[in-house]
């Protein structure tokens, strides 16, 4: 037996614009509901807030969905993964090569792709025809997931969501007080400790003034005033490097 929301992630289109919301930006379905076995767009997605949802994403024009969120539904053991954007993902559909692989190593069970040790599946639903030609069940690899919600990185748009939705993902306001309370007071200690520090590196930091047309002026500062060494610009030569002589031509032969 295989459940539902498995042959939804077959038969469903992703990455499509959504026939409800045509004439809405951002309208791709990239969601898939696992209660309603349907795919939604982001203007769908309040409406099935109480749902279990799983993010669709998109990888080398293939669909594909995180492990993390793929591991509370079903034992994903021996699929490879792959890695987008610091996060695995798996295949949810196969993915047969024109060219079957005969060499050594590991290959597919059921598109005869090359897969690194120890895996023996490329997609999950190259598992579940695996699981369901040699067990004839799939509930034993079935995880017991009541609730599955969307990351922090998928955008739904403001204007579609409630006054309850907007409160549960606003954060309290006394935490963003508290939280501003302290980093005043730190950066108050930061700024003190800034300028005590620039005030000790003015006092021993030595200065070149640059003179109008006279060269340079080579001066050190100290806590009060400047101290003035040359202004003469030959005298300069001695703490200031100059140019080198003048080159000289190689004799001719």
């Amino acid at each position: 037996m295989k459940p539902a929301w498995i042959d939804a992630l077959y038969a469903e289109k992703f990455f499509v614009g959504c026939s409800y919301h045509e004439t809405a930006k951002k309208n791709e379905r990239n969601v898939c509901c696992l209660d309603c076995c349907i795919s939604l767009c982001p203007h769908c997605v309040p409406s099935h807030r109480f749902h279990r949802l799983l993010q669709i994403r998109r990888y080398v024009y293939h669909d594909v969905v995180r492990l993390e969120d793929l591991q509370k539904l079903i034992d994903c053991s021996n699929v490879q993964a792959y890695t987008i954007n610091s996060a695995k993902v798996v295949f949810i559909k196969k993915r047969p090569q024109n060219r079957q692989f005969k060499g050594a190593g590991n290959y597919c069970t059921s598109c005869d792709r090359s897969l690194q040790e120890p895996f023996i599946h490329c997609s999950l639903g190259c598992k579940v025809d695996f699981v369901m030609k040699r067990y004839r069940d799939l509930t034993p690899f079935l995880m017991p997931c009541h609730t599955l919600t969307l990351g922090p990185d998928y955008i739904i748009p403001q204007d579609l969501l409630t006054d309850d939705d907007m409160a549960a993902y606003e954060t309290p306001r006394s935490t963003v007080v508290d939280g501003d309370e302290s980093m005043s007071w730190s950066s108050a200690s930061s700024d003190n400790n800034n300028a005590r520090a620039a005030a000790a590196y003015a006092a021993t930091t030595t200065h070149v003034v640059r003179k109008k047309r006279t060269g340079f002026c080579f001066c050190t500062k100290s806590a009060n005033s400047y101290k003035q060494v040359s202004e003469d610009p030959d005298d300069i030569s001695t703490c200031i490097s100059r140019r080198k002589g003048i080159p000289q031509r190689a004799p001719l032969c």
